[in-house]
């Protein structure tokens, strides 16, 4: 029977080949999936430091894959994995929160994946081993999410520490530490236009020092819990009028706008969000780059003309609720002029859109260069900080 079967495979039919081929490369791949699932940890060595990395990947259903990335030396922290793909015995990830990625090849023994961890313009060789119990290493548990304000209040600086930034800082940082909000590398139209709102050009007036000088803040609310972004800005509104002495008065100007549209017979791409939070997650882990999280689309305006447009942004999509998305674009040489602009070579050259085009591609959505009426807040009295 052995002989026989042999002799008549010679001749079998061709569409029966690829059916023994694709059945035997799907029992490959599904073999490599399962063994995929499992915590694979290596050490990545960059910018002179090394750093301990791990993979934590679970199976979803037969055919998704999910997994969580620890930086085990930078704190430990969870950060979600975007995307895992996985052909045979290649497996690739993106990490859009920290615009990271890694591409590698697991062996026969699925006991180790080779590949490169990609983070900026260069790669780097990253080599993972699957963990056992005797040599993983300790992942902490995560820490509980902070209590939230309660939204009624209305609260004030209990404590706000002002201090000069470093002359060799770079960029600029609105953050919250726990219930503190900090800020880094900031001017002071920097805080006026985080507090109402606005772009720098629709600031008018005021002293030289308003933008050359650069403070880093650190405020602990006198209410308890972790604030909102519109308790945020209350808290920074205050700390102006009463720390750099802000006067004001409102009036309109014409100014070079940019809006955001959705385009008729069109519907946008943007994935409502599951969070029951109210602050958003707006972080750029490198330039082009906007892993957006529980956000409007009028705070993702806001951000847009704060660090990346020089020019104020408007809303016009009328989207109500908060989503997640994530915007990826070649930035150009006039953009992010606010955090220290688009330096030679620091872009890497990957065929990613230009931002009018990741606009309509990526999100549903139409970004136009247009002239609007606009609000300005014309500077009447500031002064440098009171001391601390």
């Amino acid at each position: 029977m052995e002989f026989a079967w042999k002799s008549r495979s010679i001749g079998v039919d061709p569409m029966h080949k690829l059916f023994l081929l694709a059945l035997l490369a799907f029992a490959q791949t599904s073999l490599f999936a399962q063994n995929a699932a499992g915590t694979w940890q290596g050490t990545l060595k960059a910018g002179g430091r090394e750093l301990r990395i791990a993979f934590k990947i679970t199976r979803v259903d037969d055919e998704t894959l999910k997994a969580q990335l620890f930086s085990l030396d930078q704190g430990g922290q969870s950060i979600p994995v975007s995307s895992v793909k996985q052909n045979g015995s290649a497996i690739t990830m993106k990490i859009d929160a920290i615009g990271g990625g890694f591409e590698g090849t697991m062996n026969k023994e699925a006991t180790a994946l080779t590949g490169t961890w990609t983070q900026g313009p260069s790669p780097l060789p990253l080599a993972l081993a699957r963990a056992t119990p005797e040599t993983a290493w300790t992942i902490p548990e995560p820490t509980p999410p902070p209590k939230p304000m309660d939204p009624k209040s209305n609260p004030t600086f209990e404590v706000a520490t002002i201090k000069p930034s470093r002359p060799d800082a770079q960029g600029r940082m609105f953050r919250l530490q726990g219930s503190q909000v900090v800020t880094h590398n900031t001017s002071f139209n920097n805080l006026i236009s985080f507090a109402y709102d606005m772009h720098e050009r629709q600031i008018v007036g005021g002293a030289p020092w308003m933008d050359a000088d650069k403070y880093d803040i650190t405020g602990k609310p006198d209410v308890p819990g972790q604030p909102n972004l519109t308790q945020m800005k209350i808290m920074m509104r205050k700390l102006l009028t009463e720390r750099f002495q802000l006067k004001f008065h409102r009036d309109k100007k014409e100014l070079s706008v940019y809006t955001i549209v959705i385009p008729p017979k069109t519907t946008h791409k943007l994935t409502p969000s599951q969070s029951s939070g109210s602050t958003p997650g707006l972080m750029f882990p490198r330039l082009g780059m906007l892993p957006a999280r529980n956000a409007t689309t009028a705070e993702f305006a806001q951000v847009m003309q704060g660090a990346v447009f020089d020019r104020p942004v408007v809303d016009k999509t009328g989207l109500e609720g908060r989503f997640d998305f994530t915007l990826n674009w070649t930035p150009d040489e006039f953009q992010f002029a606010s955090l220290g602009g688009v330096r030679p070579g620091q872009i890497r050259d990957d065929g990613t859109p230009n931002i009018f085009k990741a606009f309509q591609e990526q999100l549903g959505l139409k970004l136009e260069a247009t002239k609007a009426p606009a609000d300005v807040l014309v500077i009447d009295r500031s002064e440098k900080p009171s001391d601390n």
